[in-house]
């Protein structure tokens, strides 16, 4: 059996999947193959690297601190970006609460993060590199358009991943995985919407017609994702954990206490599952 995991990405919401996580590390339970976005990526590779609460500890000691994020940043001429990257990339991981990278190195199974290419405005998924201490394939995945410039990788340009893949679980059935386990950080009955940002990205990335094609048909793209995800879910195919309340935390929060909720939330979902969980993975 090759078992696969996916999660998505939301940012700040994204501590429901690190309560996952961390009941995964203590269950034993870790994937032959990880797929992720944006935020999904960011705090996944600490599960993959077994750092159990390392996620948790960030959130809370580093989040509310004034260097992680904010409008001074975007527009900062030197960063143009709404997080702090050489703070929140940089500091944190090398020096504040270090990223193990050794056991990073040692996680046996593949890895990849989602990006979009500016050009093509569709999805790639690359392997995260097991050593690159300024997580740049990470900051590529995690840019939002408007919030963040494009990050170059290799002769590319990218942006957020949740752009063109918000939840990659066909890519892990494409890798070859019989068994996928999604971890969502919106509900199951959760419908997007247009944001009404479509406008201004329009007019900031005019020279790539492609990328705001993906960007207008994001909507609908998720929301026909998460109907095959819930018919592949029905037919046992797929395994899906996700939030039975968000409590209106948005991408951008930094309460210790309103995340401190939603992460014991998906910490004791994953817990609740866990036998559920046991017998879908056993099962032939």
């Amino acid at each position: 059996m090759k078992l696969g995991i996916v999660m998505e990405g939301g940012a700040s919401r994204t501590i429901f999947s690190c309560g996952v996580t961390d009941c995964f590390l203590e269950e034993g339970l870790m994937p032959d193959y990880f797929v992720g976005v944006s935020a999904g990526i960011a705090y996944g590779v600490s599960y993959l690297s077994r750092q159990k609460g390392r996620n948790w500890q960030l959130t809370e000691t580093y989040m509310p601190d004034k260097r992680y994020m904010g409008p001074k940043y975007l527009f900062d001429r030197n960063m143009k970006s709404f997080y702090n990257i050489p703070f929140v990339f940089g500091e944190i991981p090398n020096k504040l609460l270090p990223f193990d990278y050794e056991a990073f190195k040692a996680f046996n199974g593949e890895a990849e993060a989602v990006v979009t290419n500016i050009r093509s405005g569709q999805a790639e998924y690359l392997p995260v590199p097991r050593d690159d201490k300024d997580f740049s394939l990470i900051v590529a995945s995690c840019s939002l358009p408007i919030l963040f410039q494009p990050v170059k990788i290799g002769r590319h340009y990218y942006l957020d991943g949740g752009v063109s893949d918000s939840i990659p679980f066909r890519r892990a059935f494409e890798k070859g995985c019989d068994k996928v386990i999604v971890i969502l950080t919106r509900q199951r009955d959760y419908v997007k919407k247009q944001e009404s940002s479509i406008h201004l990205a329009s007019r900031l990335y005019h020279r790539y017609p492609k990328l705001i094609e993906s960007l207008k048909n994001r909507p609908q793209a998720y929301n026909d994702c998460m109907q095959e995800l819930r018919r592949a879910e029905r037919d046992g195919k797929a395994f899906v954990i996700a939030p039975k309340d968000t409590h209106g935390i948005s991408r951008i929060e930094s309460s210790p206490a309103k995340l401190s909720a939603l992460y014991e939330e998906g910490y004791y979902q994953a817990k609740e599952d866990m036998h559920a969980l046991r017998l879908y993975l056993q099962k032939q």
